[in-house]
């Protein structure tokens, strides 16, 4: 009933939106009408007086997302720069499951132990290592396992070796698809996490790094549930503290230097929601394993997801220069939902953003505009919207109509 009746006003809103885009020229389309719309419609589908039960965490930096829609339900500090320390492996590994999905490597492959990679990742190090033995030669599937399942440094570091020479140039690899995956707020330095003075990232990126992953490569996903693996005959349990507990949990990285404190980039599913948490700046193991049990839980319990446009349904229209038609319908890949508090009246506003009008000629499918919603006077998610039409050049007629209006509205 609840998303009927939130349906029926976003109806409404593509109504009012339809004859703001026949009066208005603006270079964003701004959804007209939609910001009192959507408030109008969440007071009636939720009557509950009281505001939406604030969480309270130890962790420093923090941030709970809802990872099919990308709705972000708590934050803390999540655009700071921190210390990944070991959360780092997470971009070591996609940088790999890239070039395997690109077929590149094979898990086949071998990999060379070096006296770098033994010494500054193995048993003497300190750290945390997969105990590989010097010069010897392991197949990449099982360095996977070593550095998810056992967060080994030495295989990290015989990755990157193996991969790009070293690891400053191993980095670089890192940082190059952290930009193209849309990570603009972190700085990679080193293969294992060890502390770098210039290795930064942001639990927000931290999070879109772990959506990604999982999305792009959900058969590689897999090796983050695994419990444990052996290798040269020691046997290490998987050091991610959720997958023990009853909470849906199928990965994904632990962290801790003394720099970074105790860390999680954690994911769960339950029910076909799932969820992706980061936390970092705890002091001890106890309080990660408690605080990131507490967080999922009160994100399972808190919160419904409500779908405001199904699969293939137009969110909205961009104005088109210089094509045959003067608007295009945009579309999302999937349904959109929001993600609120089941027990909040809060405000939520919605608006396309996108640079226009569009020039034509354009293909369908073409990524032009961002519906971002707001959530309380928060940003909470921002999904791309696509074309649903192809776009071809316009008449001479077509053309002149739309010069003579740039002339006269300033479109462009």
């Amino acid at each position: 009933m609840e998303d009927a009746v939130l349906r029926l006003f976003l109806k409404l809103y593509q109504y009012v939106c339809s004859i703001g885009n026949k009066l208005h020229n603006n270079r964003y389309c701004v959804l007209s009408g939609f910001n009192l719309v959507l408030i109008f419609a969440f007071f009636a589908i939720s009557p509950s007086s009281s505001e939406a039960r604030s969480f309270a965490t130890k962790a420093k930096f923090a941030i709970l997302m809802d990872a099919n829609s990308g709705s972000i339900m708590f934050e803390k500090n999540a655009d700071e720069l921190m210390s990944p320390a070991s959360m780092a492996k997470l971009m070591t590994v996609e940088v790999v499951f890239d070039l395997l999905s690109r077929g590149e490597l094979s898990l086949s492959d071998k990999f060379h132990i070096s006296e770098d990679a033994w010494r500054r990742g193995g048993t003497s190090s300190g750290g945390s290592t997969m105990f590989a033995e010097l010069n010897s030669s392991i197949p990449l599937e099982d360095l996977l396992r070593g550095v998810i399942i056992q967060s080994g440094n030495d295989a990290c570091i015989a990755i990157a070796e193996g991969i790009a020479g070293n690891e400053e140039t191993f980095a670089e690899l890192m940082n190059s698809r952290a930009q193209e995956i849309g990570l603009k707020n972190s700085t990679f330095r080193t293969s294992t996490g060890l502390p770098h003075p210039e290795q930064r990232v942001t639990a927000r990126d931290l999070a879109k790094l772990a959506r990604h992953i999982i999305d792009t490569y959900p058969e590689m996903y897999q090796m983050f549930s695994e419990p444990d693996f052996t290798w040269n005959k020691i046997k290490q349990r998987n050091r991610n503290p959720l997958l023990t507990q009853d909470v849906g949990a199928d990965g994904l990285k632990t962290g801790h230097t003394e720099e970074s404190g105790y860390g999680l980039v954690g994911s769960a599913l339950v029910n076909d929601q799932r969820l992706i948490m980061v936390l970092n700046g705890m002091r001890s193991k106890g309080d990660r394993s408690t605080e990131s049990r507490k967080l999922l839980d009160w994100g399972f319990r808190a919160f419904k997801s409500h779908i405001i446009f199904h699969e293939n349904e137009v969110v909205g229209k961009a104005k088109v220069f210089n094509g045959t038609v003067g608007l295009v319908p945009l579309v999302a890949k999937g349904t959109v939902a929001i993600l609120l508090p089941k027990s909040s009246r809060a405000r939520v506003k919605a608006k396309i953003h996108y640079q226009g009008p569009l020039v034509a000629p354009f293909e369908a499918g073409e990524q032009v505009a961002t519906l971002k919603i707001w959530v309380g006077g928060r940003l909470t998610q921002e999904t791309p919207l696509y074309t649903d039409e192809e776009v071809k050049v316009g008449t001479m007629q077509q053309r002149a109509m739309d010069g003579l209006l740039e002339l006269t509205l300033g479109w462009l």
